[in-house]
């Protein structure tokens, strides 16, 4: 579906399953793929790797302040706000290569996915929490109106229909 689109450029992650996704976009689109790591997931420091019950056990004040949803660094990593300058400036400069009418497709992680997409739409940070995490082979499209950002479909496995009235 996402090849239907016939986008000018596709952006990934570094990391392999990001990669791969966009590699076999690129394989039925004949599109260029740019590597980003600036794409990657949410930096968790140390509670990267370890399930839910162990980052309770080892990191118990913590994992109650993120729950009561403080801003603080998971395991020592990455601020939200890191992550939606980090991502956002990736998606910024792959913009400047394609066409203004141009289909930029931008391969990343469910956490970093949904942070981007809040920050392009300028939501205020209490209100980020509001989207949810992008799902494994889901994707959200946006656009750009003479407003500015516009999310026409979030967390999706088809494509969206334009709706009357909507914007040119």
């Amino acid at each position: 579906m996402l090849a239907t689109l016939e986008p000018d450029l596709i952006i990934s992650s570094d990391l392999s399953r990001a990669r791969e996704t966009a590699e076999i976009l690129a394989g039925l689109t004949d599109c260029e793929v740019l590597i980003d790591p600036s794409l990657r997931e949410t930096y968790a420091g140390g509670w990267e790797g370890l399930t839910d019950v162990e980052i309770r056990a080892q990191f118990a004040d913590e994992w109650a302040a993120w729950r009561r949803g403080e801003v603080i660094r998971r395991g020592g990593g990455e601020l939200d706000d890191e992550v939606v300058d980090r991502v956002t400036a990736a998606i910024e400069r792959a913009l400047e290569k394609i066409p203004p009418t141009g289909t930029l497709i931008v391969v990343s992680h469910g956490g970093a996915g949904r942070l981007a997409i809040a920050g392009l739409l300028g939501l205020p940070k209490e209100h980020w929490s509001a989207l949810g995490a992008l799902a494994n082979c889901s994707w959200s499209v946006l656009g750009q109106n003479t407003r500015g950002w516009r999310l026409y479909e979030h967390n999706a496995g088809t494509l969206p229909e334009r709706v009357l009235g909507d914007d040119q």
